[in-house]
């Protein structure tokens, strides 16, 4: 919740210091519009803003892991490390009380450290020292050399002063400290607001890991034959679902029999996820190559028929007549009418398709994959390996973008009537 308040914060404040300090006109054909309120061809990319919103990510993803790519005062409160010192009273059977120190030295997590030496005390009740990774919690045994133990009517009733009872918890400087039922403390320091390594390393582990696993590879492959294997999956499965889907939406948005005949296909299937179809693709397709280009074929076919049969359905009718009354073929319609005006709506499910593809491989690599990048994350993920799987995740979504940019430059050099008739 911390990081999304921050988030929009930046965002809210980058939108009225960029519009304060950049003027914003239009050029070209933009520039000619009397009305762009509403018209999409009216709305470009702000760079400034995309810059901005990618260095807002990289800042918060650094600030909250304690990136040392980040001076430390843009760091959010990391967790407690170094000595703690808390104070214990302890109560006889008989009565009687004595005040012991507890010093517990909180290390990074990963490291080695030694227990640090205390001196006893005159009392009955003796100090101790343990030693507890940060983001950990332990248990703090303070009667084990006390010369009162539990089994004589030890108990610990106070700690720093503030009286504790079993299911109770002391909160101090230092972290939390709370009691088991049966008596024992237990301490768990102060964790921040910074996120555990293990759960979001910081960008340069990350980076150190991606230059790892290019030089060495990763499972007896490269990282370049793993992300070769996924793209030639997600094109593969792509380019069959394009080339069959295409021509069928077509068909359902020009012949009455055809949008009949497998409109309640295409709608029954849209909805269903690709996931859901994994066992099926196995029974029917088994666990080699085949099958997972079938998954990846299917989530691209239905989006990119209603593509097509939306890009028909939304072709001027006033173009039709024009192209009639001038003596036009059906043909000639088709290619010269039809074909162009349609060509937006279908780039337009291209791009969906292409990110449902590679959204739908991870779970196509599942079936038995040997190489590929979602291999790659569903066997670190297992072994918890958290910046192998976020790498992994970078890998696949700039990949998706640069197919996603070629596209929309395909789109801009093919279409170029798009949002102008």
């Amino acid at each position: 919740m911390v990081i999304l308040l921050i988030y929009i914060v930046i965002f809210a404040a980058s939108f009225f210091l960029v519009r304060l300090a950049v003027d914003q006109t239009a050029n070209g054909f933009v520039a000619r519009k009397t009305v762009t309120f509403g018209d999409e061809s009216a709305v470009t990319s702000n760079r400034t803003a995309s810059v901005i919103s990618i260095l807002t990510i990289f800042l918060l993803w650094g600030a909250f892991t304690g990136s040392s790519l980040l001076p430390r005062f843009l760091h959010a409160p990391g967790p407690f490390e170094g000595l703690a010192e808390l104070t214990y009273t302890a109560e006889a059977e008989d009565g009687s009380r004595d005040d012991a120190t507890i010093t517990v030295l909180v290390h990074p997590v990963g490291e080695d450290a030694d227990t640090p030496q205390v001196d006893p005390g005159e009392g009955w009740a003796k100090n101790d020292a343990f030693t507890i990774g940060a983001w950990r919690s332990g248990l703090l045994r303070v009667d084990k050399n006390d010369d009162k133990g539990r089994d004589v009517g030890h108990r610990v009733v106070a700690v720093n002063g503030q009286q504790i009872v079993p299911g109770g918890e002391v909160l101090t400087d230092f972290g939390r400290v709370g009691m088991s039922p049966k008596g024992t403390l237990n301490f768990e320091p102060a964790k921040g607001w910074q996120m555990e390594p293990i759960w979001l390393p910081p960008p340069e582990a990350v980076v150190a890991r991606l230059g790892e696993i290019s030089s060495q590879g990763y499972r007896d492959s490269t990282l370049w034959e793993h992300l070769g294997y996924s793209l030639f999956r997600v094109v593969v499965g792509f380019a069959l679902g394009a080339l069959v889907g295409i021509p069928l939406g077509y068909a359902m948005g020009l012949s009455g029999w055809f949008r009949g005949w497998f409109d309640p296909i295409v709608e029954f299937m849209r909805p269903v996820p690709p996931l859901a179809l994994i066992p099926l693709v196995i029974i029917w397709a088994g666990i080699g190559e085949v099958g997972k280009i079938i998954l990846l074929f299917l989530a691209a076919l239905w989006i990119m028929a209603i593509a097509a049969r939306s890009g028909v359905s939304g072709v001027n009718i006033t173009k039709v007549h024009a192209a009639y009354s001038l003596g036009a073929s059906k043909a000639q319609i088709m290619r010269h009418v039809i074909v162009p005006n349609s060509l937006p709506e279908i780039f337009t499910g291209a791009r969906v398709a292409m990110g449902v593809c590679w959204g739908t491989v991870v779970a196509a690599e599942l079936v038995a994959a040997e190489k590929g990048a979602g291999m790659m994350i569903m066997v670190a993920s297992k072994f918890q390996l958290t910046d192998i799987v976020l790498m992994g995740i970078i890998l696949i979504g700039v990949i998706g973008f640069g197919i996603d940019m070629l596209m929309r430059k395909a789109e801009r050099l093919l279409v170029p009537w798009k949002g102008r008739s």
